[in-house]
């Protein structure tokens, strides 16, 4: 369900799909941290729980992952640190596809939670199967298990995304959002700063087009998962829904016409995005940035790294990120991505299936993930710790992308949805009649929700 990002040689230190960190730059900053057998077993930093303890005869759990690389030998090597942090359970890691292959890993994944047998006690999802998995009853309710405090530890758009029918049925893991790439000697060029309204970037657009580069802004508008995230943003800028907190669907409201208009224009009003976006998703609307051809673009947070690397950028340097602009009225507005931690409905060991999540979303535990595995943390104060400025520089410098973060449509229905939305926004932005498409798009989605 994410967008696929293809891979690419030599690596970024961090990237959506593929989740191993620079090894030289993570090693560095783990420092004993890495090489340590265990983190401290900290319970979600909630006073007065413990993890683990005691003694005697453990027990098992099984943790259904997708097949992250990095560490020593991938989640395993992960697990183990909580394995040593504490006596009572030891976790073994059942790989499942790579969350590039995300269609497998959902298949495997939903065939081991239909069983309810106990195969599996923790699971990692995508961000979009959240509901799907909830409606199902494969995902046990978690919110007597999660305090207030501890929810509000962690950005809110992600707490929202794992929040179904006003239940919390999954837990913060770690994020990924759509940020604003510039070129910070462009901006200073012409004395201008990041814009914070759609109509601000379309002028700066075309004056950095007229007089510096090729392209003024580029986005992904490819009939893919990729432009239903860019629509969610556009849409929830301008205080927008595509489906409502009541589950009506609203994809034909005057705020939804003018943004998929407004996407529209960027090509054939503003002339400051080419045609060719509507052909593009991550890769092919990243190259032509990083080699120096562009002013702005959409993009994830892996594209950092990328630009800083010399032998893929050559923009080294000279790039700025910034928090998504907004129409008049509206606020800035991130898609959220991202795998986030669920219990297993038919889990025979909840007690310690909820210990290791616990374990799992804590700030020791978030932070070596990210480092080991170049994930970006889902509680916000990983983001002040020293050692992530040192080891992920680019993860800190998103911080407020993340904290903008929207979910997509909340449906246990969301691979129809999405279909449905790509082939109709697709055909609005290539050929016209917006709102009348939207129209034809919302009878479509009452029909499937």
């Amino acid at each position: 369900m994410e967008p696929h990002h293809p891979p690419i040689r030599p690596e970024p230190p961090w990237t959506r799909r593929r989740v191993a960190a620079t090894a030289a730059t993570a090693a560095t900053a783990l420092g004993g941290l890495a090489a340590a057998p265990a983190l401290t077993a900290c319970g979600g930093d909630e006073p007065g729980r413990s993890v683990g303890g005691g003694g005697g005869r453990r027990r098992e759990l099984t943790f259904a992952c997708a097949a992250f690389t990095g560490g020593a030998a991938g989640m395993q090597s992960f697990a183990d640190r909580y394995n040593a942090a504490q006596t009572r359970y030891r976790v073994t890691v059942r790989d499942l596809p790579p969350p590039s292959s995300s269609t497998e890993c959902h298949q495997q994944l939903t065939q081991l939670l239909a069983r309810k047998d106990g195969t599996v006690d923790v699971f990692a999802q995508d961000v979009v199967w959240i509901a799907e998995l909830a409606a199902a009853g494969w995902a046990h309710p978690l919110d007597r298990d999660v305090s207030a405090a501890l929810r509000r530890s962690f950005f809110p758009g992600v707490v929202e995304a794992c929040t179904y029918r006003g239940r919390l049925v999954a837990l913060p893991w770690y994020v990924d959002a759509g940020g604003l790439y510039y070129r910070t000697d462009l901006m200073r060029a012409l004395g201008r700063k990041p814009p914070t309204d759609w109509h601000q970037l379309a002028d700066l657009a075309a004056e950095m087009r007229h007089r510096r580069v090729p392209m003024g802004y580029l986005w992904q508008a490819k009939q893919a998962e990729i432009l239903l995230c860019d629509l969610v943003e556009f849409i929830a800028s301008n205080r927008g829904h595509i489906i409502d907190p009541s589950g009506a669907v609203r994809v034909d409201s005057p705020a939804c016409v003018e943004a998929v208009q407004f996407m529209r224009d960027l090509v054939y009003r503003y002339k400051v995005s080419p045609s060719e976006v509507f052909s593009w998703d991550e890769e092919p609307s990243r190259r032509p940035f990083t080699a120096g051809r562009v002013g702005m673009m959409r993009h994830w947070s892996y594209v950092y790294g990328v630009s800083q690397n010399p032998d893929q950028s050559k923009v080294v340097g000279k790039v700025g990120v910034a928090p998504l602009p907004s129409f008049p009225g509206g606020t800035s507005s991130s898609c959220l991505g991202g795998y986030q931690l669920g219990v297993a409905a038919g889990s025979r060991n909840k007690e310690g299936a909820m210990d290791f999540l616990h374990w799992l979303a804590g700030t020791e535990a978030q932070l070596a993930f990210a480092l080991d595995f170049g994930n970006a943390p889902s509680r916000v104060s990983v983001y002040d710790e020293k050692k992530l400025a040192e080891g992920q520089p680019a993860m800190v410098k998103l911080k407020e992308a993340f904290g903008n973060g929207v979910p997509r449509p909340v449906t246990p229905h969301y691979s129809r949805v999405s279909l449905a939305l790509q082939s109709a926004v697709s055909r609005a932005l290539v050929y016209g009649d917006v709102r009348g498409t939207l129209r034809s798009a919302r009878r479509d989605l009452e029909a499937i929700v």
